[in-house]
């Protein structure tokens, strides 16, 4: 009788956990399993225990270590994402690893107490080439291409509200313009091969119909995806099974019906016709107009370069991604070996532009695993304008790197279309964690700028950062990767305008104290 009792009593205690994780909004993965979902928090409490004795330590896991997902979701949620005890890296020994040199003295820095963290652009998007709606970006720091479809809708709302209440620009992936990313936020429309959302019935692309989506959003740029880290020089495949009345009415494509991405456009064929599409769309809408490139053969950045170096034709910006870049799902050869790494790809991308004195005339933007402030610090001293994250930004709202999002099984909604598991995504919580880690990422570049004595992330030099081969040798970033001098630094008139812009205010003659 007694253990009748207390059996019913559990039951009852289970069925009220139970209760409250389904109609709870904080956590997605209770809401989709509740109970057991538990296990998982739990296991994660012991998790430095685990692997103090059993696992992996807190740098091995890959793509993102577990250090590098607890500052994520620690930032996202304001909670405390300093680390304790020292670095648990092997410093002595590391090869590879990225020091940024500090200096003991500097001039007049930001305030890094402002909630929002305001990070601008150092550069005007569209201006050197005179673009009629050409602007300052707001933030260094905004959300990539992933398109409705690939993310859940409540998680593209959550995306866009956050970059919204960040001041932040929202990229809407090739997918084209849903209303998931009509929240609020900025965006940078992506135009790829399939001419989602711009197309003809015969898959070519559309001008006015570009122009009217255009007109329905903030489309603040235009982006021409050439190709993604992750799967370069590769088409995609759409299963009409997942070709949703809601999907097929975005994209312009048929209901239920196998839609298979080409690999390159059919609106240009070189890059002569590229700048002539590039300049079409500029006049037509007003928009900064740039492209979106794995790197790989050299020829095609040396040819555009060239043509750029004439004067009358030109991309406003580029976009980078490194080959370890993220997607939704992709051949593992093509994720593994396809395309050069971010820092080797861009370095070798700045420097054909470099060589014709073109660095100061477009903005370049980085992407692939630049979430995190140690890669970031590097690609701002490369000569990175503003970054791009994209898995981060998923992390930051609750993606566990399940590595489900090929299997359309994402266990928090995220990366999903399966409605049971897309429930599990509560988009108003959700964008107030995105829009804290967007603002938390720009607080922690400000901090390191200042550290190295400079008001904003885009005047770290290569000369600020040291690679290290363990104990033995330390080069300078500009020496691993050839840069000549000036190479990675903004132009003079740049600099102080970026500098005068982040330091006037009331606290503008205050001098830090020394280091």
């Amino acid at each position: 009788m007694r253990a009748r009792s207390i059996g019913a009593a559990a039951a009852a205690g289970l069925a009220l956990v139970a209760a409250r994780d389904l109609v709870q909004k904080k956590h997605a993965l209770l809401r989709n399993f509740p109970v057991v979902g538990h296990a998982r928090y739990l296991l994660e409490t012991i998790g430095p225990e685990l692997r103090q004795y059993v696992v992996t330590s807190n740098d091995e896991e890959r793509p993102f270590s577990r250090d590098q997902r607890s500052w994520i979701y620690a930032s996202a949620k304001e909670e405390n994402n300093y680390f304790g005890f020292g670095t648990d890296n092997d410093v002595e020994h590391m090869q590879g690893h990225a020091y940024i040199k500090q200096r003991t003295f500097a001039g007049t820095l930001p305030d890094l107490h402002d909630p929002q963290a305001p990070l601008p652009s150092a550069k005007v998007l569209g201006g050197p080439r005179g673009r009629a709606k050409a602007f300052r970006p707001a933030s260094v720091v905004n959300i990539s291409a992933m398109s409705f479809g690939s993310l859940s809708g409540p998680a593209i709302t959550a995306l866009n509200k956050g970059a919204a209440l960040a001041g932040a620009m929202h990229n809407t992936g090739e997918g084209g313009l849903s209303d998931y990313h009509r929240s609020g936020g900025d965006l940078v429309l992506q135009i790829g091969t399939s001419y989602f959302g711009c197309r003809n019935d015969d898959g070519t692309f559309n001008l006015d119909k570009l122009k009217a989506v255009v007109a329905s959003a903030p489309v603040k740029a235009l982006e021409i995806k050439l190709s993604q880290g992750a799967k370069p020089g590769l088409g995609g495949m759409l299963p009409g099974a997942k070709v949703t009345p809601e999907i097929a009415g975005i994209r312009g494509i048929p209901v239920g019906k196998d839609c298979a991405s080409p690999s390159r456009h059919s609106a240009f064929h070189d890059v002569d016709s590229m700048l002539d599409f590039v300049e079409l769309l500029a006049t037509e809408t007003g928009l900064p107009v740039g492209i979106k490139s794995a790197v790989g053969d050299m020829g095609f950045w040396e040819e555009l370069a060239t043509l750029m170096a004439r004067g009358d034709r030109g991309v406003d910006f580029v976009t980078v991604d490194g080959g370890e870049g993220g997607t939704g799902a992709a051949p593992l050869i093509f994720a593994d070996s396809v395309s050069l790494p971010f820092r080797m790809g861009f370095s070798r991308v700045y420097a054909a532009f470099a060589e014709r004195g073109l660095t100061d005339d477009v903005t370049f933007i980085g992407s692939g695993k630049l979430g995190l402030p140690e890669n970031a610090a590097v690609a701002f001293a490369l000569g990175v304008d503003m970054i791009n994250v994209a898995r981060e930004a998923m992390l930051s709202i609750g993606c566990i790197q399940a590595q489900k999002c090929h299997t359309d099984k994402c266990p928090t909604g995220i990366a999903t279309q399966a409605p049971w598991l897309v429930r599990g995504v509560d988009a108003p919580s959700k964008a107030q964690r995105a829009a804290v880690y967007l603002r938390t990422l720009r607080r922690e570049l400000l901090k390191v700028s200042g550290a190295v004595g400079v008001a904003h992330p885009s005047l770290i030099t290569p000369a600020d950062i040291d690679i290290m081969n363990g104990d033995y040798d330390a080069r300078g970033l500009a020496s691993v990767y050839g840069y000549k001098d000036g190479w990675g630094e903004l132009g003079t008139d740049l600099a102080q305008e970026i500098t005068a812009l982040l330091t006037t205010g009331p606290d503008a003659d205050r001098k830090p104290a020394a280091g």
